[in-house]
């Protein structure tokens, strides 16, 4: 069986933006915003090393809620994506979840099943890719990725992001780090 590392993106993989308009973090709706968190290409490097499967797990519902365009949340993925290529990260699946229950976009404004702390795509690659439940993680820092993890069975751990500490409140998980790269040791025990 393969083992796989859960990843949310935004405040993990690439930095959070302030809004100064709306006063909160927001992922990057531009390619020009979008950047990576030290230490992060090192340590997915890492993971791959350990024979781990990446797949990415994100809400990304700011086109639900008229913030940006589809067009533009397909940019930052795609630059993602260029980047973790040309740094010889492989992610076996990047899942996304653009709807919203609130949103004002008529076709994604719904309660969907894909939407953490829903387990959807996280059981959906489980049986896909047969996955060790038991020697698999999910990374997040957010509530409703530590939930989304513990629904589908795998271990959690949550990041300490500043940035996105109003959407933390007490739910339980089994580690805490700072940043991807303390997660990583947690996980491997190696100091990148």
């Amino acid at each position: 069986m393969d083992k796989a590392i859960f990843l949310d993106r935004d405040g993990v993989i690439n930095e959070l933006i302030y809004s100064e308009e709306r006063k909160e973090f927001e992922p990057p709706f531009f390619v020009k915003d979008l950047k990576i968190i030290s230490g992060v290409i090192e340590s997915l490097k890492l993971l791959q090393q350990f024979n781990y499967r990446l797949i990415l797990v994100s809400n990304q519902p700011d086109y639900a809620k008229g913030k940006t365009s589809l067009e533009n949340l397909m940019k930052v993925h795609d630059e993602i994506h260029k980047i973790f290529s040309e740094n010889k990260i492989k992610f076996s699946k990047y899942n996304y979840c653009y709807h919203h229950p609130n949103g004002i976009v008529k076709d994604f404004a719904v309660d969907c099943e894909c939407r953490k702390p829903k387990a959807y795509f996280v059981l959906q690659a489980i049986k896909e890719f047969n996955l060790d439940i038991k020697n698999s993680w999910f990374i997040g820092d957010r509530d409703t990725d530590i939930q989304c993890g513990r629904a589908a069975g795998v271990k959690t751990i949550l990041i300490e992001n500043s940035d996105s500490k109003v959407y933390r409140k007490n739910t339980e998980h089994d580690f805490r780090s700072n940043n991807l790269k303390e997660a990583v040791k947690l996980i491997t025990g190696k100091e990148i």
